[in-house]
């Protein structure tokens, strides 16, 4: 007799989606596909999240909540934040590619996603000694700054020089004096 683990099921499903939705987004994304890669059946998903668009949620869940666990905010150092940012992008361009679907296709902020950027902003803002305003406009910016590396088509980044591991760390050098550059300004 075969044992049903459903942690398991639910397990692969957000793993098979995730990748569905890195290669697909929402709209392009198929529940058969990910039920097949899952090795599960389609009513599986329904059963654990319900819909299409819950499975999106969850993965999108899932995914950022292990970025932010395993990008720890410093509030005294966004420029080493940036830094983290992008070596983890670099690491899983499919996270990143979630994110830009989820921005395309529900361009609003979650509750969740709202209530992190305004507890991050905050802190920003009370180590640098400026308004919450400019507190929210410098994360965006070490968080822009962390994404454009990791994004530019590789004809433009490859005319730096050969590729490799030494043009990564430049760029990544690139990001946080860019950053720091940006912070600076606020603490003159």
């Amino acid at each position: 007799m075969m044992v049903y683990d459903s942690a398991a099921t639910r397990a692969r499903l957000l793993d098979a989606a995730y990748d569905e939705f890195v290669e697909r987004g929402l709209a392009g994304a198929r529940v058969e596909r990910i039920a097949s890669a899952a090795a599960a059946n389609k009513q599986a998903i329904y059963a654990y999240f319900g819909s299409k668009d819950a499975l999106f949620d969850a993965v999108l869940d899932a995914r950022l909540r292990v970025l932010a666990d395993l990008i720890p905010f410093t509030p005294g150092d966004l420029p080493g934040y940036a830094g983290r940012l992008f070596d983890r992008f670099a690491e899983d361009p499919g996270l990143l590619r979630l994110t830009w679907w989820k921005t395309l296709e529900r361009p609003d902020a979650s509750e969740a996603e709202l209530a992190a950027h305004l507890d991050k902003s905050g802190e920003l803002a009370a180590a640098l000694g400026v308004d919450p305003e400019r507190g929210m406009d410098a994360l965006m910016i070490a968080l822009a700054a962390a994404q454009a590396w990791s994004t530019t088509p590789p004809a433009i980044r490859d005319l730096g020089g050969p590729p490799g591991e030494g043009r990564r760390q430049r760029h990544r050098a690139a990001v946080v004096a860019a950053v720091g550059a940006y912070v600076a300004t606020l603490t003159e």
